[in-house]
């Protein structure tokens, strides 16, 4: 197939985009003269990618403090770069086995065949990656697509300059670029990248923009993996421990400050137990983050678009009579390290900016309810989010509520960490996403399962040739359309 659509093909390309018409090229050409690595030649490329990732360990998390004016390193290490090693482990361990064919049943009247599905390579895939997780976002697909045999291309977000040069420096140590390649830059660039001829692209980032390469992929008729976001609630039941439940809700939601796709966006808490929960989550918070402004572990926002943006969801809330309880034990001015102190935000409503977007900051919002089944109809009224939170030790009433609503991932007592359970598929479901990566399902999203069915000699067709008044045809009739 070549690289470039109909229409592009007519127009002059700049150059910065027939580099990324040639880039595909190569790598179409490059995965037609070997189309069929081995398991041994794929854990060896998951080997390749594990020796630059430890060796340039720091220097990944200088990059993305860079980035961001401050990231804690900790983070990076822990959510990030921990989490890819954990991923290469678990595909090196696996992928032999999930490369055999499969045996398929073959009916009584097409015996004596054989069938099965053979799972190949697809052939190139396109990654193209957020800025919140830059490092993770780019290369747990890219785990995937190597496991699966395929060859890749990452787009890196703009806001990632750093990260983003220095990937390619780390990428092109380990594989040809025929193999994988990183594209850097914004604006005609990623437009361009994602009107390209993949065999299969990921996508990571918002709703609104993931429409946008959908319509583009559309072109070529890509198929699309689309990881988006969305507002991921956390319920409580009133029989839970609020202490412990502040605890494990701040680590979620102040993780990154807030900058995680399925951290927890807003929160119901049963009538009458808001002042207990603020209590314990402030408490929990001083702890954490004694201090903000020069505290290396707090994480600033990432440019100035997102804090303005967040800035802007908290003042529409004030203005419509919410009640904004900050948590910034030291009183500091956040302003000049880009930092929003963790916030939570009482007296809301469903008509406030912060409750119509998702808010991806340390803002949480905290609504009380009387009635559980008030709470999955107000949940079952809006978008499907790519996570859903309940905090509840008994099964059976968790069980109801998963049973009664829809997400990406139901967590029961826990978030965030299910992102990096090896077994455990990843993705969302209506506007929170399409497809899924991680586990198996990794694997053999990024593969094609090829039906293959296998007819002996002695197998013959005549019997069922016209013309159809032959014996044969009416013992068919007689035994199998009833």
């Amino acid at each position: 197939m070549n690289s470039q659509t109909k229409t592009n093909s007519m127009t002059p390309f700049s150059p910065e985009v027939q580099h990324l018409h040639d880039l595909l090229a190569q790598q179409k050409s490059a995965y037609q003269r070997y189309p069929v690595p081995t398991a041994k030649e794929r854990i060896e490329r998951l080997a390749r990618l594990k020796k630059v990732l430890v060796k340039y360990q720091d220097q990944i998390a200088d990059a993305i403090n860079q980035d961001y004016g401050n990231r804690s390193i900790s983070e990076t290490k822990i959510g990030e770069l921990l989490t890819c090693l954990e991923h290469i482990k678990y595909y090196s361990k696996h992928l032999t086995q999930w490369m055999k064919p499969s045996k398929r049943h073959v009916g009584m009247i097409h015996q004596p065949a054989k069938a099965w599905v053979q799972y190949q390579p697809l052939g190139v895939v396109g990654i193209i990656t957020p800025w919140n997780y830059p490092l993770l976002l780019s290369l747990g697909p890219l785990i995937c697509a190597l496991a699966a045999g395929n060859h890749a291309m990452i787009k890196i977000s703009s806001a990632s300059l750093n990260f983003g040069q220095l990937l390619e420096n780390i990428l092109s140590e380990a594989f040809p670029q025929e193999l994988v390649a990183v594209v850097t830059g914004g604006g005609a660039l990623s437009d361009a990248f994602c009107h390209l001829a993949f065999d299969k692209m990921i996508f990571t980032g918002s709703t609104n923009i993931g429409k946008t390469v959908m319509t583009a992929a559309a072109e070529n008729l890509v198929p699309v993996i689309l990881e988006l976001g969305g507002k991921s609630p956390v319920i409580v039941h009133p029989s839970s421990d609020l202490k412990e439940v502040a605890q494990r809700i701040a680590f979620g939601k102040l993780w990154n400050a807030g900058q995680t796709c399925v951290a927890p966006d807003y929160m119901f808490l049963a009538k009458g137990k808001t002042a207990e929960f603020v209590e314990s989550y402030t408490a929990v918070v001083h702890e954490m983050y004694p201090s903000l402004a020069n505290n290396q572990d707090y994480t600033s926002i990432i440019n100035d678009k997102q804090y303005n943006r967040i800035q802007s969801y908290l003042e529409d809330a004030q203005t419509q009579g919410a009640t904004s309880i900050e948590l910034n034990p030291q009183h500091e001015d956040l302003t000049s390290v880009r930092k929003i102190a963790p916030t939570l935000l009482t007296n809301i409503t469903p008509d406030m900016e912060i409750m119509k977007n998702e808010i991806f900051g340390p803002i949480l919002p905290i609504m009380e309810y009387e009635k559980i089944d008030d709470v999955i109809d107000f949940i079952n009224s809006r978008p499907r989010p790519l996570a859903l939170y309940y905090f509840d030790f008994d099964n059976a009433r968790a069980d109801y509520v998963s049973q009664r609503t829809h997400s990406g991932h139901f967590g029961q007592n826990a978030v965030l960490t299910h992102v990096a359970q090896d077994d455990l598929p990843f993705g969302g479901v209506g506007a929170s996403g399409m497809g899924k990566y991680h586990g198996p399902e990794g694997f053999f999203s990024l593969s094609h399962e090829r039906s293959v069915m296998s007819i002996p000699k002695l197998f013959s067709i005549k019997f069922i040739l016209p013309p159809f008044n032959k014996p044969f045809v009416k013992i068919l009739e007689k035994t199998f359309l009833r």
